[in-house]
């Protein structure tokens, strides 16, 4: 593999400029450097009572860290910023920690990490906010990578998408707009691998002397019974107060964005935004594939599906939209060399099919008439007309078949 060249000091004229591989599954080695990651390494003991165990991932303003508590002998997770990370996430976090009744009894509440202890980390790179939370075993993506079938059992895929709505209609009512996906949550005992670094990059106080693959502690989607997959919203990184600022922008993958963030760059996204991602997120935990195809997609490609799916698009987007004649023509209809998937052709191929070949339940004509009618409602184009998340709670598929496969887990993992 080439290698590449960063700059370990700021960008300044007389910095030393060192060389490096890319490693698989290692974040990017040149945002070791002022305002970004803080350079950690096993065995280190941060604060004077977490004990680094692990790296259990990375993100665009933090890494990960599987610790020992030290003072109360348990596991923990410190998630360390980026020097340049942004203190909205605390402020989020807070508010999301501390309701008063009746949002503290929602049932949503449980499915957002309680902040555990803080403190701030100061070195090299700058000044990094650390929080301490209870471990997730692993995300609801790495669960699909981690297996070939990439398919929930139908009671947990249920079970999972009644608490994902919860969790969002309980970060709705508090103000916060998520733009978040999920991870599953269950008890563990980590098993720890000798294979933990990937050679010297160098000794300059930056850097971390190796690179560390992060552990998995996951199993494959497949595996997961409906009494363990307990969910836990993560990474509120991206998530903001409409009533207290403007957010313009999707920072999320394309498969995923709402369209009006494409089409009205200087519309605040707000609830309506996260109930189009939220949809998304469903339709995957449901699948094998996400509803609209993102494999080597432009922002082009994904408007194509979501037109293919939905209809035309509002006359003002459609008259934006100069590159629509690669797709279909003026009247909307779509070019006769595309092949154009529908609502049941893609309910087929990506959630129906699939299971069968793995051997794993499907969903009953009834049942997919339900969940698709409650995915249209929420993906309407135009944004007011998306239901709100309250409005999904009491939906058909959601009352009949989500909530019951979610309440008989609450009641299964209740104390006895």
């Amino acid at each position: 593999m080439a290698s590449r060249t960063f700059s370990i000091s700021g960008g300044d004229a007389n910095s030393p400029i060192f060389e490096y591989h890319p490693i698989e599954g290692v974040e990017r080695l040149e945002k070791y450097q002022p305002g970004g990651y803080h350079p950690i390494s096993i065995g280190d003991e941060l604060q004077a009572r977490y004990r680094v165990v692990h790296k259990l991932g990375y993100g665009t303003y933090s890494t990960t860290w599987l610790c020992r508590d030290e003072k109360s002998d348990i596991y923990v997770v410190v998630k360390v910023g980026t020097g340049d990370s942004d203190p909205q996430e605390a402020a989020v976090l807070d508010l999301l920690n501390n309701t008063s009744p009746p949002l503290s009894n929602h049932p949503g509440r449980g499915m957002v990490p309680l902040i555990k202890d803080r403190f701030v980390l100061h070195g090299p790179n700058g000044t990094h906010p650390c929080y301490i939370m209870t471990p997730a075993r692993c995300s609801v993506s790495g669960s699909k990578d981690g297996s070939y079938k990439r398919l929930f059992q139908a009671d947990t895929a249920r079970s999972l998408i009644a608490q994902l709505v919860l969790a969002v209609e309980y970060t709705h009512a508090t103000g916060v707009v998520t733009f978040t996906l999920a991870m599953l949550s269950c008890a563990f005992r980590p098993i720890l691998t000798t294979s933990q670094s990937k050679g010297c990059i160098t000794h300059m106080p930056n850097v971390p002397s190796t690179a560390i693959l992060p552990m998995w502690l996951g199993k494959p989607c497949e595996e997961f019974s409906v009494s363990e997959a307990q969910l836990l919203l993560s990474d509120f990184g991206e998530a903001y107060l409409p009533f207290t600022g403007n957010r313009c922008e999707s920072r999320t993958p394309l498969a995923f964005a709402p369209p009006e963030a494409r089409f009205e760059p200087e519309r605040n996204l707000s609830f309506s935004s996260d109930i189009w991602t939220l949809a998304c997120a469903i339709w995957l935990i449901l699948g094998q594939r996400p509803l609209f195809e993102d494999i080597l997609a432009t922002q082009d490609d994904i408007t194509a599906e979501q037109v293919d799916v939905l209809g035309r698009l509002p006359s003002e987007w459609w008259e934006k939209w100069n590159e629509r004649l690669e797709y279909f023509n003026e009247d909307g209809e779509p070019n006769e060399d595309r092949d154009v998937r529908s609502w049941d052709d893609r309910f087929e191929t990506h959630i129906q099919r699939p299971r069968r070949k793995a051997g794993i339940s499907e969903f009953g004509l009834e049942e997919r008439t339900a969940v698709i009618d409650m995915l249209r409602s929420m993906l309407s184009f135009q944004p007011e007309a998306r239901l709100t998340a309250q409005d999904v709670l009491k939906c058909d598929w959601m009352v009949r078949w989500a909530l019951p496969e979610y309440k008989k887990m609450f009641m299964n993992n209740a104390p006895k």
